[in-house]
């Protein structure tokens, strides 16, 4: 159980999925691309009031997951491992839309929001792993 918490920048894991979770927020909001995506997958935007606090829990648990995962890989100069898995889960992940039979727009929003939370991960280790 060490290999995967000594040295790892709690912080920085932190930060990340916070910030990651609040680009998503933005990402699928109707400022960016939260409307189009929505007619892709099939779904209405709703109001705030009906927001699916469940499925926002498991992002956010999922994102903590994904950025722990970058904060492991980066104390072990491994960071690469981390971004090829994650390049492989975005991959799948489109795949998974194409079965779905999603719009090739939402599938590429949902490619390029994993995208976006990785680099955002990686900046956060890069930036507070030393703290």
């Amino acid at each position: 159980m060490s290999e995967i918490t000594m040295g790892v920048s709690w912080l920085a894991v932190i930060i990340g999925a916070v910030v990651s979770f609040l680009a998503g927020w933005l990402w699928y909001s109707p400022m960016l691309f939260g409307p189009k995506w929505a007619k892709g997958v099939g779904v209405e935007m709703g109001t705030a009031s009906e927001m699916p606090f469940a499925a926002m829990a498991a992002q956010l648990v999922g994102l903590l997951l994904m950025s722990w995962f970058v904060g492991v890989t980066a104390v072990s100069n491994a960071l690469w491992t981390a971004i090829l898995a994650t390049l492989a889960f975005t991959v799948l992940t489109y795949s998974g839309g194409l079965f779905t039979k999603k719009s090739s727009y939402a599938r590429t929003v949902d490619a390029g929001y994993w995208i976006v939370a990785l680099v955002i991960m990686v900046l956060c280790q890069g930036l507070l792993g030393g703290m």
